[in-house]
């Protein structure tokens, strides 16, 4: 069955995008459009773009569940910032030692996590008062990706080091702020997107050697498949079995349910760009965006037909 690929709608701004987050609750998209500078929102429910915020240039965003505030990585900037979306402003900011890329946030602890592009860090910002309060040493260079555990509050880092090449998902204690364990995935090479499936308690993490592979919290490889397209930034969506991924100038989505190898349902060739991606739990949409040959740049939504 394929994917299908809804209108487009235009973005105002030069090219570059990062990842793409969704509010599910507040029926609301977010992507990090650091061509502009920019946090983009985005209507979940019609793919219409309600405003371009200038925060600075974005990388990651992660919503505030219960203030539907954003927070955002401001990369080269060195800074993580709250956006109220709603109005349109900058609510906060801190400064951090390094460029920011991927962020994740706990709402129970009111961490923000936020990890050092091209670096060895998580910076660890307290959202109450908006104050770094720590920062946490990875065993490798160059993270990828961060997610956090909903019940035990551990943080999951996927690390692609490319001297030596080297790929590893660092576990993080979210008390004591350090390292406690690695576990090694040794049949990746620059592994980029990571999920942690909290239903299942599992680790997806493709690298871009075409391999995809699923593991239990405690390190165990459990399943392995072949991805055969170029990705980036995947999104998982447990209540259907899904994970979206995007990368490689298209958008695939594969059918896992934590009981047997993943294996793809559809992919759809979109954009050259197309790198980042986001499932709405709520319908089941793929968001992304992406510029074209010309410099046009878009937000599109993607609906599987079964």
């Amino acid at each position: 069955m394929p994917l299908i690929a809804l209108p487009p709608q235009g973005i105002t701004g030069s090219a570059g995008f990062d990842y793409v987050t969704v509010d599910a609750a507040r029926r609301r998209v977010y992507a990090a459009h650091g061509g502009a500078q920019s946090l983009l929102v985005v209507d979940a429910d019609t793919g219409a773009v309600l405003k371009q915020i200038t925060v600075g240039p974005m990388h990651g965003s992660a919503p505030d569940p219960q203030s539907g505030n954003v927070y955002t990585g401001n990369g080269s900037d060195d800074s993580v910032s709250e956006v109220d979306p709603v109005s349109g402003t900058v609510l906060r900011s801190v400064q951090v030692q390094g460029p920011v890329d991927a962020i994740a946030y706990d709402p129970t602890l009111a961490r923000i996590y936020a990890d050092e592009d091209d670096g060895t860090r998580i910076f660890v910002i307290d959202a109450r008062t908006f104050k770094e309060i720590g920062t946490v040493m990875l065993p490798g260079h160059k993270p990828e990706y961060i997610q956090v555990d909903p019940v035990t509050h551990g943080v999951y880092q996927n690390i692609s080091d490319p001297s030596p090449l080297v790929s590893a998902i660092a576990i993080v204690d979210a008390h004591a702020l350090r390292v406690v364990r690695t576990i090694p995935t040794p049949d990746l090479q620059n592994d980029h997107p990571l999920q942690y499936d909290a239903v299942h308690h599992m680790l997806i993490v493709l690298g871009e050697n075409n391999v995809l592979d699923v593991y239990d919290i405690g390190g165990k490889r459990l399943f392995q498949a072949a991805y055969p397209y170029g990705v980036d930034q995947c999104s998982d969506d447990t209540s259907r079995g899904w994970i979206a991924c995007a990368g490689g100038g298209g958008i695939t989505l594969i059918a896992f349910d934590g009981s047997s190898t993943p294996r793809i349902l559809a992919h759809l060739d979109v954009a050259k760009s197309v790198h980042t991606c986001a499932i709405d739990p709520a319908t089941g949409t793929i968001f992304a965006v992406w510029s074209d040959a010309s410099g046009s740049s878009y937000v599109g939504r993607f609906v599987y037909r079964r």
